[in-house]
């Protein structure tokens, strides 16, 4: 005997407001029973031995170490700005701000 009853997928159906026919019912009280025995089946497999992952396979992060490099003065940064004033790239004003 099915666990998810017909009439429990008539109440379901009900709640979300879906037009199901009477076939319909049998199917969908079979599929859900199937989705309920398969989740039955991963709960079992699911040991204590088995410690929780995130992975199939083990991952590590690769860092590089932080080396510090000599960038751009603010005169060559904007060197080839199409604007800029007081050091700084100058960009249109937006949404009508006050300067």
């Amino acid at each position: 005997m099915p666990s998810i009853s017909r009439s429990e997928v008539e109440h379901l159906a009900r709640l979300a407001r879906l037009a199901v026919t009477e076939e319909e019912l049998d199917l969908f009280a079979g599929q859900l029973e199937k989705i309920v025995q398969a989740v039955a089946k991963v709960g079992q497999v699911a040991d204590q031995d088995v410690p929780p992952m995130s992975h199939a396979v083990p991952l590590t992060n690769v860092f590089r170490s932080d080396v510090v490099r000599p960038g751009l003065t603010p005169q060559q940064a904007l060197a080839a700005a199409p604007a800029a004033e007081d050091g700084r790239f100058r960009v249109p004003r937006i949404l009508g701000e006050e300067a």
